[in-house]
């Protein structure tokens, strides 16, 4: 009990949520006596508006969850058994840093693997001293691709950067088409701006392979098969230059490359791209005409559509759209692929790339499992160590039991910093305890809107936790390294990177943000970045055709490509897996892996279940309900069968996310995904994954032992 004479009056603590999220909320937390005792959404910030998201309102819940961990834990028991003692962190420290010196010594300090990702998107607790140390130790580099950066590479071609319209300008558009992204469950605060446009008598436009939840709330679902948005986009073209719907004004003063994409077009008749896409062709044509025909017309795409073989390409034929009917010309009219364009532009980037030697090897991201255990015989040296932060790869990584099998490899050092014992924590060597978000400090930019927030701590670290940087502070100084840039405090490292001089910052400080938590980056408004061209291509013009596509040895001019898994790149292995797997982000109580593992969160999900569509379950003999296995030659997903029109015949989806020891069997959406990588910017090809389904009498007692 707190005595009447020492407790405070409670405090109010302004901060952001860390999630890997567009929206990125601006929170305020109240403290009383020391202890967070309430978490809500700030009501003056412009996209927060006061309201969490169902993933995010029980987060103090988390913060003091009994099955957090601590205190530094070393393994005592097999990997993955999950047999753990606590240990001190000068124990914790001193084994750490022998262990990486010596395989330093013995190897090289490329078989050190750091591998992370946006478990927050805090750019002080993401990519401050960690990404200092690992290029200070010469460490393998590691490819964070996974997401935005495929896409950014497709739209770049044509437009020579990501920068698009706003979101906020979304109020005054009159047609918003919504394409590959679930907004009510990845974006819920870019809603309110939709529903006014609505409101004002827009038009909203779902594409996507899936009945989502926002899709459900649109005015009108196109639902192409996945991989198939190319083609769309060029069948949509197709119709507005067919009958004389494009801007030839706008084509005229601020495009090139036109006369050959016209001469493209012709092979994407709506008939042809009916067939590709398994739409109507009068649906193709009835919305050519609406998108050409509705002014201001906006697109928003985010990053689901480009985690496929040809994700690049997909995005730069959407963005061919805008420019065709010179959609950038009105206030509300334009391309939205997300943000993080502007603060790459205004923030100064805190991670120090200039330390990084570029002829040091590279893992990509996606593809962890095959430098884990493929390719162990033919890479010198080979991985001997993997240091896990702000990631959960034995959920979240394609090929999960490649990554599995890895991770249980006895000659691998594994190194998890992390607040619950995940699914890697379980097959690490040592498991270091991190803060979370309201113990610590940090600068939280967005990949949703143009705000960025100052997360201040609201309380002292929990336990033995310690913040990211301070970790690696602490083993750069077990290590020896006396450099100081391996030492600043946080907050010197968010004052430098809002020391960039850039314009948008301009009287956006440490103590403004402390003061007020968040702020506007200073972007002029009206906003209208290519309403008279001024595109940032090298031929300061939208690039229909893209010379620096050819230059990189790919089509200049954008157009349907096959995947690898289809029935052009592979027709034996589609006989063997008739079905195209979705794995999206389709719960409402998880993002990507975290919470997965709360038993709250566990308890509003229920659990994962398969959905397929009636004409594809009556030749199986499933029904709703029904144990069934989904496989390929990856391995086998067991789970329920949820029958329906959420998907299209030959389409089957599951959601993302589920950690595998919390699943049915203990495996999850990711055992079926493949590693392949998309054919620029380094994203994977997880959503071309193919499989088949069949019924599964046994999967109900292997999933009774699911914890």
């Amino acid at each position: 009990m707190v005595a009447a004479k020492d407790r405070t009056l409670p405090v109010v603590v302004k901060g952001a949520c860390p999630q890997d999220c567009p929206d990125s909320c601006a929170w305020e937390v109240t403290v009383e006596n020391g202890i967070a005792v309430h978490l809500a959404g700030a009501k003056d910030h412009p996209f927060t508006r006061g309201g969490l998201c169902a993933k995010v309102n029980h987060y103090l819940e988390r913060v003091y969850s009994p099955e957090r961990v601590l205190r530094p834990l070393r393994r005592v028991g097999p990997k993955g058994a999950g047999q753990f003692v606590a240990i001190s962190w000068d124990e914790a420290l001193d084994e750490v840093a022998g262990h990486l010196g010596g395989i330093v010594e013995r190897h090289g300090s490329t078989a050190i693997l750091p591998y992370s990702y946006l478990g927050t998107q805090g750019i002080v607790q993401s990519e401050s001293i960690d990404r200092r140390f690992f290029s200070r130790l010469g460490a393998t580099r590691l490819e964070r691709a996974i997401c935005q950066d495929t896409a950014s590479a497709g739209i770049s071609l044509a437009q020579g950067s990501t920068m698009g319209m706003l979101p906020e300008d979304f109020v005054h558009s009159r047609l918003i088409v919504l394409w590959g992204t679930n907004t009510i469950v990845t974006n819920l605060h870019l809603w309110p701006f939709i529903r006014e446009a609505k409101a004002h008598g827009a038009t909203v436009v779902v594409i996507d392979p899936l009945k989502t939840r926002t899709a459900a709330a649109a005015d009108w679902h196109i639902r192409p098969m996945p991989g198939s948005d190319a083609a769309l986009a060029l069948g949509i073209m197709h119709v507005i230059v067919d009958e004389g719907l494009q801007d030839d004004e706008y084509v005229a003063r601020y495009t090139t490359g036109f006369d050959q994409l016209r001469e493209r077009l012709g092979d994407y008749p709506p008939e042809r791209v009916a067939q590709l896409t398994g739409l109507a062709a009068d649906e193709i044509i009835r919305f050519a005409r609406a998108y050409a025909t509705s002014r201001p017309a906006a697109i928003r795409v985010l990053v689901g559509m480009e985690h496929h073989a040809h994700g690049a390409n997909l995005h730069r034929a959407i963005a061919c759209l805008p420019a065709l009917v010179g959609a950038w010309r009105e206030r509300g009219g334009g391309l939205d692929p997300g943000t993080w364009q502007y603060f790459g532009e205004a923030l100064k980037t805190v991670a120090m790339p200039e330390l990084e030697d570029p002829t040091i090897r590279s893992v990509n991201w996606v593809q962890l499992g095959r430098a884990l255990s493929v390719d162990l015989e033919s890479v010198d040296p080979p991985i001997r160590a993997l240091v896990v932060y702000n990631a959960n790869p034995a959920a979240m990584t394609p090929n999960q039991q490649l990554v599995l099998e890895g991770l249980r490899r006895d000659d691998l050092y594994a190194v998890v910093i992390e607040q619950f014992m995940t699914d890697t924590a379980l097959y690490a060597d040592v498991v270091l305890p991190a803060t979370t978000e309201v113990e610590h400090l940090d600068l939280v930019p967005s990949w949703g809107h143009t705000y960025v927030a100052l997360n201040l701590p609201a309380i002292k670290p929990i336990g033995e936790a310690l913040a990211n940087s301070e970790i690696f502070r602490r083993l750069a100084t077990r290590m020896g390294f006396e450099e100081p840039y391996l030492h600043d405090s946080d907050e010197a490292i968010l004052r430098e990177a809002l020391s960039s001089g850039h314009p948008w910052l301009d009287g956006i400080t440490f103590e403004r943000l402390a003061r007020d938590g968040w702020a506007k980056l200073n972007i002029p408004e009206p906003w209208l970045p290519y309403a008279a061209g001024g595109f940032p291509t090298a031929s300061s013009r939208f690039e229909f055709s893209s010379a620096a596509a050819a230059e990189a040895g790919l089509d200049p001019l954008p157009g349907h490509m096959v995947a690898r898994e289809s029935p052009a790149g592979d027709p034996d292995l589609v006989a063997r897996y008739p079905l195209a797997l979705m794995t999206a982000k389709s719960a409402l109580h998880f993002l990507n892996s975290s919470y997965s593992g709360s038993h709250r969160h566990l308890r509003a999900e229920g659990e994962p279940l398969l959905d397929i569509h009636p004409a594809d379950a009556e030749p199986r003999g499933i029904r709703e309900g029904d144990w069934v296995r989904a496989f390929n030659d990856r391995g086998m997903v067991h789970v329920r069968a949820r029958l329906g029109d959420r998907v299209r015949p030959g389409l089957v989806a599951m959601p993302s996310g589920w950690w595998a020891s919390r699943s049915p069997g203990g495996t999850a959406a990711n055992t079926l995904t493949g590693d392949g990588l998309s054919d620029l910017g380094g994203g994977g090809d997880f959503h071309d994954t193919l499989v088949d389904v069949a019924l599964d009498p046994e999967a109900a007692s292997i999933a009774a032992t699911t914890p």
